[in-house]
């Protein structure tokens, strides 16, 4: 889907700046360029199609539905489900959770979709089937799913709604003022202007983030070895999976850019348990990420958020080990 992008940086970085592809520098920089771009398209045509949605369909419907519809939770599930479906990384992740949020679907619902969405995607699914076989595979990829949706319940019922920044806020008054006197006569093509702007003022909104996020991830990407951590994880030990999820969090990688790294572990003694608590961690809680969230959360919510995860992932760690 990117593939262009990929071969922009490659170009970029290995032929015009002659940095080699085997250095630490090298690898960090395709890395930022990459995700940039990547995270940047995604999020003016996510929050474009989203404007249209907001134009055309019954969101507060949609809003009202979840909100009132005694689904015993199938919603948080749902959600996790499509999150699992959507092959993006936790940063890319980010631009679905701010049309989300603005097309009213309720907070808890949306965490849902955000755990879920960069633990579980068909790539990483099927080199974990590859690697790890048929058992591992489905445990990882329903423990995902589960993963989403309980964070995502626990995190709804936390009525975390006032801490979301003042930026969200403002965006939803402004949509909530427009809503009050749009014509919903008016066409597509002379309602897309203002789409349009609004979707490139979001985008404006959030770049200072985006580029300080991938900066961060790029450099853990670029610099930080392999085996410094599988010293330390592979003892067995009772504090081994908190200790893997904590030290995972400056990490930044795709499921599918890390599960090869996993392998690695597990040929080196480190329990698959605590390999995919490892994993999980790097690709759904980073400090890009947070970076990133910052523009749409407090920092309260941000911790709240992260650390409702991080429980949910240590406890799943130890799960693991005891079944895998």
């Amino acid at each position: 889907m990117f593939d262009g992008l990929q071969d922009f940086a490659d170009w970029l970085i290995y032929s015009v700046f002659g940095i080699g592809a085997d250095t630490h520098l090298g690898t960090a920089l395709n890395f930022f360029v990459f995700d940039t771009l990547k995270i940047l398209i995604l999020l003016f045509f996510i929050v474009f199609i989203m404007g249209i949605v907001n134009a055309y369909f019954p969101i507060e419907r949609l809003k009202d539905y979840l909100n009132k519809k005694k689904l015993y939770g199938l919603e948080y599930f749902f959600a996790s489900v499509f999150g699992a479906i959507t092959p993006f990384c936790s940063c890319s992740s980010v631009p679905l959770f701010i049309g989300f949020v603005q097309g009213g679907i309720p907070l808890g619902v949306t965490f849902a979709f955000l755990i879920t969405s960069p633990l579980v995607n068909e790539v990483a699914v099927a080199m974990f089937l590859g690697m790890f076989g048929v058992k591992a595979t489905l445990i990882y990829a329903l423990s995902g799913i589960l993963l989403g949706s309980v964070g995502g319940w626990l995190l709804g019922k936390m009525n975390l709604e006032p801490l979301l920044s003042d930026w969200v806020k403002e965006i939803l008054e402004n949509k909530m003022q427009q809503a009050a006197y749009q014509d919903e006569k008016r066409s597509f093509r002379d309602r897309l202007p203002e789409i349009t702007r609004g979707a490139w003022d979001i985008v404006k909104g959030v770049l200072l983030y985006v580029i300080i996020g991938i900066a961060i991830g790029a450099a853990m990407h670029g610099y930080v070895p392999e085996n410094f951590f599988n010293q330390y994880l592979g003892g067995g030990q009772w504090w081994t999976v908190p200790l893997a999820v904590l030290v995972a969090v400056p990490m930044y990688a795709n499921a599918a850019g890390i599960v090869p790294i996993i392998q690695v572990f597990v040929a080196k003694g480190v329990p698959l348990g605590t390999a995919i608590a490892f994993m999980m961690a790097t690709v759904g809680l980073s400090i890009p990420e947070a970076t990133l969230l910052k523009k749409v959360m407090s920092l309260k919510l941000i911790a709240i958020f992260f650390g409702v995860v991080t429980l949910c992932i240590i406890l799943s760690g130890y799960l693991f080990n005891l079944i895998l």
